[in-house]
């Protein structure tokens, strides 16, 4: 088979592959990109945009039930079907990329459908109903393969019809009874989502808290907040046997047994690097992630983005990447990736959104940690708020630089508060100069202020 030659193949087009691709293009490099499933990726499809307007019809429907607490009277009641056809219309077009391509091939970029492997040193080979097409990379492969769920090996699991993430965001209907396993981002999301639409709602997670990376305060507020909504909340265990007959039928650990008409699977992703053909050059096709250095060389050749560095799944950190590897294909890079105050949201309501190091994570690394909390409800824009004002701010500081090193956000708006935060992280921002900083009154992120006046009596 006669290669076909080019500048760069890109394997994969989530947020970060089609960010490089076109950058690359309009550069005026020959491209290919490479993707077996939409253009675009996760995020607009089964992810970020879709499951956010599911969570803003959810929040919609939260804050009309807190009227009676506020503002009177109101008659609320709960119907799934424009959420669905919003999702269908608005965010994924009836999950069609034909506008993505569209977009990237405006650039000059080519896209190629099809399964790509590195089949040899500087090249790939595109697997598809069509037959092969082997390209050979003159200046570089980019890798943004993104991720697949991961199914846990559940005795029973296996043949059942469980809903991933990409089933739920496809449903036409709420369940009766859902089944969460998993009490990450995904999990929780999906979890509160669909009780505030009635279904009856069960959470599983293996580990002794939900949000198990977050700061324990997060945690505990976001569970007495979903047990509050009617969630049942199961922590510290995980399904040891499942079976579908009309419904689904599974043991926990604990002896429990939970019945649910759904069960959603949300127990992590995965990315098998052996089918990305990783090992023709040089790399450990048996790991989890693809190691790169800080300008997201993988390879002589090689560079890779997104999920699969390990870096955080998030469409920012793979875009941010994509920006510094074409910067460095097109000999123009200078940039060093940093991952000091990469932000991270959960969009449940409250929201939880963190930057950094937690208190755990910063001790582990031999800081001299001082951590404070203040609790929004307490604060002057809680108590105005007054129903649905849970949450935190936590900051954590490396006492020997007097620096903020990390930070949490629970609260109403968390995502946009984190900002600040993010920013002292990032910035390296004395302490000092921060508490002399004026905070906007009445708000949630004067809030800040008095986590650093408590992180000052602390010290």
């Amino acid at each position: 088979m006669v290669a076909e030659e080019v500048d760069v193949v890109v394997i994969g087009t989530g947020p970060g592959g089609e960010d490089v691709a076109t950058r690359l293009a309009r550069a005026g490099l020959s491209v290919v990109a490479v993707e077996a499933r939409l253009v675009g990726g996760e995020c607009p499809y089964f992810a970020c945009i879709p499951t956010k307007m599911m969570v803003r019809a959810a929040d919609a429907l939260a804050e009309a039930r807190r009227v009676p607490e506020l503002a009177g009277v109101a008659t609320v009641r709960a119907d799934w079907a424009p959420v669905a056809e919003r999702l269908r219309d608005e965010a994924t077009t009836d999950w069609n990329d034909e506008a993505a391509v569209r977009r990237l091939e405006h650039t000059g970029g080519r896209v190629v459908r099809g399964v790509g492997r590195i089949s040899a040193p500087g090249e790939v080979t595109v697997s598809s109903d069509g037959g092969e097409q082997v390209f050979r990379a003159r200046r570089g492969i980019v890798l943004n393969p993104g991720t697949e769920p991961a199914v846990p090996p559940v005795d029973g699991l296996a043949g059942t019809p469980y809903w991933t993430n990409r089933d739920a965001v496809r449903a036409t209907a709420v369940p009766k009874s859902l089944l969460v396993l998993g009490a990450g981002p995904v999990g929780l999301e999906f979890a509160q989502v669909f009780a505030r639409f009635g279904a009856s709602v069960t959470v599983v997670e293996m580990q002794s808290q939900l949000l198990p990376a977050s700061e324990p305060e997060a945690a505990e507020v976001l569970t007495r907040v979903l047990r509050a909504e009617g969630v049942q909340v199961r922590v510290g265990t995980g399904l040891t046997r499942v079976s579908h007959d009309h419904e689904f039928r599974a043991e926990l650990g604990s002896g429990e047994v939970v019945t649910a008409e759904r069960l959603l699977v949300a127990t992590g992703r995965r990315t098998d690097l052996a089918a990305l053909g990783v090992a023709a050059v040089g790399l450990d096709d048996r790991a989890r992630t693809i190691p790169v250095d800080g300008q997201m060389r993988a390879a002589d050749g090689v560079w890779a983005i997104g999920d699969v560095t390990g870096q955080g799944a998030f469409t920012h950190v793979s875009v941010y990447q994509a920006r510094i590897a074409a910067d460095d294909i097109l000999g123009q890079g200078t940039e060093i990736a940093d991952y000091r105050a990469v932000p991270a949201v959960t969009f449940t309501d409250p929201e939880v959104a963190t930057v950094g190091l937690t208190e755990s994570a910063a001790e582990e690394q031999g800081l001299s940690v001082r951590a404070a909390t203040t609790a929004i409800p307490s604060s002057p824009r809680g108590w105005i708020h007054k129903v649905g004002n849970d949450g935190l701010i936590k900051v954590v500081a490396d006492a020997d630089r007097s620096v903020l090193v990390g930070a949490t956000v629970v609260a109403p708006g968390g995502g946009e508060i984190i900002g600040a935060l993010a920013v002292a992280v990032h910035a390296e921002v004395p302490v000092s100069r921060l508490r002399q900083m004026i905070y906007a009154y009445p708000t949630f992120h004067r809030a800040i202020e008095s986590a650093l006046a408590e992180l000052d009596d602390a010290g």
